[in-house]
């Protein structure tokens, strides 16, 4: 099994590429895990429907057929995190070779995109940063493996 996340990326922060490094070696602990920055072209933000077009085919280029997707989306359902590691546990038993993770772009993502995840997650009602985000991201999936594993981590 192989855990991917893809995250559109346009701005970088000292603060969080050490929080995606630490996670990422967190994670790698108990699957094959890699972040993978997606990089549009740059664009105005007047040029909404032309960035959610090309971040979201950027995204679906990524994906294989028998990936299971789950797509961080405050559209998504809201889940505690014990309700997400069962979640995480559904697809790790899919019997799909690769979960692939997507935080999208400032706009979202498409229809398409939505349609294409099997599961979609919110963290939140409030839209937040997208560094904050793919932090939160990172910091449940880590969470979700450890209570699947009963490792010391999540308090109830």
């Amino acid at each position: 099994m192989k855990l991917l996340l893809l995250n559109v990326q346009t701005a970088k922060e000292p603060w969080a590429e050490q929080s995606f490094a630490l996670y990422q070696k967190k994670i790698s602990g108990f699957f094959s895990f890699e972040i993978k920055e997606l990089r549009p072209k740059k664009a105005g933000r007047d040029q909404k429907e032309a960035k959610l077009k090309e971040e979201s085919l950027l995204i679906l280029q990524e994906l294989k057929a028998d990936d299971f997707v789950i797509l961080f989306d405050e559209r998504g359902k809201a889940f505690d995190s014990v309700q997400f590691s069962k979640e995480m546990e559904r697809s790790l038993n899919s019997g799909k070779k690769r979960i692939v993770f997507i935080i999208g772009g400032a706009f979202g993502v498409t229809d398409e995109v939505r349609s294409r995840s099997q599961l979609m997650v919110s963290f939140s009602k409030m839209v937040m940063n997208h560094l904050v985000a793919q932090t939160v991201a990172l910091e449940q999936i880590y969470r979700s493996l450890t209570i699947l594993k009963n490792i010391p981590y999540h308090n109830e």
